[in-house]
């Protein structure tokens, strides 16, 4: 994520993600047609995600949001060296009593949907408490 450029605090938060020719990625998949890989796009949207959980209301930022589920997974199209990849991130559920966060999310290009994901998981691992 390059940039956040909304954030509604335990709601939603819009991203960018600027996709350039030299990110190392691109040497192998695919030599002759650079393709962003999906999984690449999915941990873009997770870490989005994860800002949102680290700030208030959902947590006051100590211990860390681990990526633990996706559901629903739609590659609409390629993303591709040059693009632009706007992302959305809006939390469904929070749990404080278990530390299970759910959110769900879109990215588009060029006002294209790109990615669409039904339901992202995610689980919050306190920060540990050192003993006097």
């Amino acid at each position: 994520v390059d940039k956040v450029v909304s954030f509604e605090p335990g709601k939603r938060a819009v991203g960018v993600k600027n996709v350039t020719a030299n990110e190392p990625q691109f040497t192998g998949h695919f030599p002759d047609l650079p393709i962003m890989p999906g999984v690449l796009m999915i941990e873009a949207m997770a870490q989005l995600g994860g800002i949102v959980c680290l700030q208030a209301p959902i947590s006051d930022g100590k211990g860390q949001f681990f990526f633990a589920g996706i559901d629903g997974v739609k590659f609409r199209r390629p993303v591709v060296p040059g693009d632009t990849l706007v992302m959305e991130m809006e939390l469904e559920k929070w749990k404080p009593k278990y530390g299970v966060a759910k959110m769900k999310g879109k990215a588009y290009v060029n006002g294209q949907l790109a990615l669409q994901v039904d339901s992202f998981t995610f689980a919050m691992v306190p920060e540990k408490k050192e003993e006097p």
